[in-house]
């Protein structure tokens, strides 16, 4: 059966991006490769990645790349965000980090990390960096189960898969029903019962945040099942490969 391999958080890493590349050739029934944001960072290889990744190799499929955090603090120094300042990269990273990211992302670069899409919708599953709400929203295994429902369901999907946090975890929300209601001032409105299917957010893992190992996923539209795969780069170098905890509220 043909599955997606979902990355994010390659955070310009190279070597990691390789790893991971070279992992996917020997599933060999891969139909489909996301990118899930932060395809750069502030690493000095940067440009080489985005190269290389523009650049498939022979046998590779050719990616599909939406917008993260790092791109959106590309635009924002570029002056092409939606705010003039990037005040929460320099809160988070310091100053030192801002200008390693300047120099690592040329122009013409953020141009065309600048047409990236926001997201992709395949089936009955949203591929995103962050949420349906923001690039920079993080969704977690502690991440309520009603904040949860409201980021499937404002898209109307039944997997929500996303790479903010850098986690891998499957968060399943058991099939159920809401039942609502409005109270004002003059009277309260008669209560409304709403069903709700079973669904599940996927974080995706993190591809170049720790140094030697790599984790993305894999998915299989057909069985709905979801693997996460572990490469290990660099000195000990292997993979390996383990099916996915689930979180079931």
């Amino acid at each position: 059966m043909n599955k997606w391999a979902i990355l994010s958080g390659i955070e310009g890493n190279l070597a990691a991006y390789q790893a991971v590349m070279a992992d996917i050739k020997r599933q060999k029934d891969v139909e489909a490769l996301y990118i899930l944001g932060d395809l750069v960072g502030p690493r000095e290889e940067a440009e080489k990645l985005v190269e290389r990744v523009q650049n498939p190799q022979p046998g590779e499929l050719e990616p599909l790349i939406c917008k993260g955090w790092w791109e959106e603090q590309c635009l924002i120094l570029h002056g092409l965000g939606m705010t003039g300042e990037a005040t929460e990269l320099l809160a988070k990273y310091g100053g030192d980090t801002v200008k390693l990211l300047w120099d690592s992302v040329s122009r013409p670069t953020v141009q065309w990390l600048r047409n990236l899409d926001f997201g992709f919708s395949e089936l009955d599953c949203l591929l995103i960096h962050g949420s349906t709400v923001s690039v920079d929203e993080e969704l977690t295994p502690a991440t309520p189960p009603i904040q949860m429902l409201d980021r499937l369901s404002r898209m109307q999907v039944n997997n929500l898969f996303c790479g903010r946090s850098g986690l891998a975890f499957q968060y399943q929300l058991q099939a159920g029903s809401i039942t609502t209601g409005v109270t004002t001032l003059d009277s309260p409105a008669s209560p409304e019962t709403v069903e709700i299917s079973s669904r599940q957010v996927i974080g995706v893992g993190n591809v170049g945040r720790k140094l030697g190992e790599a984790i993305y996923t894999l998915y299989t539209p057909e069985t709905n099942f979801v693997e996460f795969k572990t490469v290990r780069y660099g000195v000990g170098k292997g993979f390996q490969g383990k099916s996915a905890k689930a979180v079931s509220l």
